[in-house]
């Protein structure tokens, strides 16, 4: 059910096809949608960006046959269909609840768990996951409903545009670290370490007390090394093992990694022998080459990860709640300048994340948050 406050059409993106910028179109008369039994409707206050946004938009997924495949997050068995609403790190306020939610939800700034588990509560295979944003509508919107359990409320003295910085790249860091086993004085080598994933990765590593080291582009040294990393080692450097063994004190036990391409094998070196390997994402390139030698005489392991089940996801509002964690907010933009806010993204000038905010939330000043700085 929804109330007569609430206005029939909204402000949403909407992701008309796969393609280019041009397949992402900004409305003002998207239906709003109604919140079925079970749910709830969030009035929008922020979203953050992921790169999976533009892998989907972008059909950059493959197949297990062919790379160079034009396919959506879930391969072959996809539950795109256009128009989509994407987004998936949503913040809001509930405003209506459909049939079996508790009125008094109404108001509760909430959090959103964009994973859809298709699984039990109890059930933490991850085999059967979606998203919101991907099998149902997400938060480029003013509005959106969401299974009521998916929504977590927050009090958290953090604005919203800030909140919206953790959801999926806290949540995919926290179960990269999960299927890796990282323990307390480990450490870690953290690819990509500049983005949302990787400077949650960062973040997290130190909440479990182990000891993060980071693989970035120059000029983004001491911003690292602000939320965590212990160095930070140049990506494009001519000997990237050897540079980690100059850098790093002791053995690597685990790599989380999130550029794939040409790094891949030199990673797995780096590696002690029994570490662990954890790739969530492949932004350097995602085909390989691979001497399946160096995993079996090092007695490696290697880990794929993809979002994260609920208890990580609870964890992770502990996390936020009891201050564990900062968010890191490059900056805002306007929902209706979506096109240049994808542009910035896609750019990687910058540390931690970018969040868009519906036009009738945006103030022009979003931040209370913890914000990284710009790397020009």
């Amino acid at each position: 059910m929804t109330t007569p406050s609430i206005p029939k059409t909204m402000q949403a993106v909407q992701l008309v096809g796969h393609g280019g910028l041009d397949q992402l179109v900004h409305s003002n008369d998207a239906p709003t949608p109604q919140p079925a039994a079970g749910e709830v409707l969030i009035d929008v206050h922020a979203c953050g960006m992921n790169n999976t946004d533009v892998w989907v938009r972008e059909g950059a997924y493959g197949s297990e046959t062919d790379p160079a495949e034009i396919s959506s997050w879930r391969r072959g068995r996809s539950t795109l269909i256009f128009p989509r609403i994407q987004g998936t790190d949503i913040v809001g306020r509930i405003v209506a609840v459909g049939d079996g939610v508790l009125q008094d939800r109404i108001g509760q700034r909430v959090m959103v768990d964009f994973s859809i588990y298709n699984r039990p509560e109890g059930d933490e295979s991850l085999a059967d996951i979606d998203y919101i944003g991907h099998g149902r509508d997400g938060g480029y919107a003013e509005y959106v409903a969401v299974p009521s359990e998916n929504a977590y409320e927050i009090g958290a003295d953090i604005s919203d545009a800030g909140l919206a910085t953790f959801c999926c790249a806290y949540l995919t860091a926290e179960q990269m670290l999960d299927r890796g086993r990282l323990a307390k004085g480990e450490r870690i080598l953290v690819t990509g370490a500049s983005g949302g994933v990787g400077s949650a990765i960062i973040q997290l590593a130190r909440v479990r007390g182990a000891i993060p080291y980071a693989v970035s582009s120059a000029g983004k040294e001491a911003a690292l090394r602000e939320i965590g990393a212990e160095a930070v080692i140049l990506r494009d450097t001519e000997d990237l093992v050897g540079e980690v063994e100059r850098m790093v004190d002791g053995p690597v036990d685990g790599v989380a990694d999130l550029g794939a391409g040409p790094m891949f094998n030199a990673l797995l070196r780096i590696l002690r022998p029994e570490g662990r390997y954890c790739t969530a994402g492949a932004i350097g390139g995602p085909v390989v080459d691979f001497d399946l030698r160096t995993m079996y005489l090092k007695q490696l392991e290697l880990h794929g990860s993809s979002q994260g089940t609920r208890t990580a996801f609870r964890r992770l509002v502990r996390y936020i709640e009891d201050g564990d964690i900062r968010p890191l907010l490059d900056r805002t933009f306007r929902l209706s300048d979506f096109h240049e806010a994808q542009r910035t993204f896609m750019a990687k000038t910058y540390i931690g994340k970018l969040v868009v905010v519906p036009d009738r939330h945006w103030s022009g000043e979003q931040g209370d948050a913890v914000g990284a700085p710009h790397v020009s």
